[in-house]
């Protein structure tokens, strides 16, 4: 039996006429006739009363035909479900994060995302740097936002930058540097220090040498933690300090203070990675980080216009009013 039988089958029945389903199929009648005895042989019952004037429906018949139409009605689900999943316009996306660089863009993409793509999935998945990496290589993660202190651990992925972010020293607010509006690093050198686990985040120790390597004396590694929530609580149970993004305040809130460090450290990157050939979708799901990362741009510039047109005004006011001795 093939899906043509049942649709011949279906159109002779609510037709009841062979002419009239032989000229909505488009086929002359004598196949059509010959297509139906043969359904009927396979299925071993008779479909059809047929008399001189007249083709009715078997009480088999009336039965087969509501299982033909849910099979052909299942058909033709199946079909525009493939060919949305074609188009991008289904499935499922599968993207891996660490919190603290990502917590600025990642929101911001899902929404976009999901305002045109409202019918595919996205499962994210809070991970290690070591996760990420190992999941855009064997294929169980489809994008990534990532940090890429090591380009090397990339090779073979596409990896598109996206923006940098400056790095802070987190610390308990009632820390002995808490007070200080920016936080010498040969001060910091003298602290235990919290640190990402350097299994699970290859890149961190790489990082840290860099950031230390003018120093004489360097830092003692009090502890390390898999994910930014663990360290948050580990800085705020008085274990170290930590050098993060910046980003991490608006995960910390008021459990930790954020300072800058002098002198400033180098900017590092967030990028979103992919491997070459993935789906329409998680295709879609890059565009939208594309398009919040072109938002953000565009916000910091009105930001900075606003500030400085604000500047430009106060200067004004400034040399317009009068002054008393």
């Amino acid at each position: 039996m093939e899906l043509r039988h049942l649709r011949y089958f279906v159109a002779v029945a609510e037709e009841q006429n062979v002419s009239r389903a032989a000229a909505r199929l488009y086929v002359s009648q004598p196949p059509l006739s010959r297509q139906i005895r043969d359904l009927e042989r396979d299925l071993g019952v008779l479909l059809f009363k047929r008399t001189p004037k007249a083709i009715t429906l078997t009480e088999a018949g009336r039965v087969f035909l509501v299982e033909a139409r849910a099979v052909l009605h299942r058909v033709d689900e199946a079909i525009g479900v493939a060919k949305a999943a074609a188009s991008g316009k289904t499935g499922r996306v599968r993207v891996g994060y660490a919190a603290s660089p990502s917590v600025e863009i990642l929101p911001r993409a899902l929404r976009t995302f999901k305002q045109s793509n409202p019918n595919v999935a996205v499962d994210l998945h809070n991970m290690t740097s070591r996760a990420i990496l190992n999941g855009l290589h064997d294929g169980s993660l489809d994008v990534a936002l990532v940090v890429t202190v090591s380009p090397c651990e990339f090779d073979g992925l596409i990896v598109e930058h996206l923006r940098t972010y400056g790095m802070r020293v987190a610390m308990h607010p009632r820390h002995r540097l808490a007070r200080r509006k920016r936080v010498p690093l040969r001060e910091i050198a003298k602290e235990s220090l919290v640190a990402f686990s350097r299994l699970e985040h290859p890149e961190h120790p790489v990082f840290l040498a860099r950031v230390f390597a003018s120093q004489s004396r360097k830092p003692h590694i009090a502890e390390e933690c898999d994910t930014a929530t663990s360290l948050i609580a580990a800085v705020e149970a008085g274990r170290g300090v930590a050098l993060v993004f910046e980003t991490m305040s608006r995960l910390a809130g008021e459990r930790l203070v954020l300072r800058p460090i002098t002198p400033a450290l180098r900017r590092y990157p967030v990028d979103v990675a992919y491997r070459e050939g993935v789906s329409k979708a998680a295709m879609a799901f890059v565009e939208a980080i594309r398009r919040t990362q072109r938002g953000l741009k565009k916000d910091a510039g009105l930001d900075t216009h606003q500030r400085s047109t604000s500047q430009k005004k106060n200067a004004t006011k400034q040399l317009l009013s009068p002054t008393i001795d």
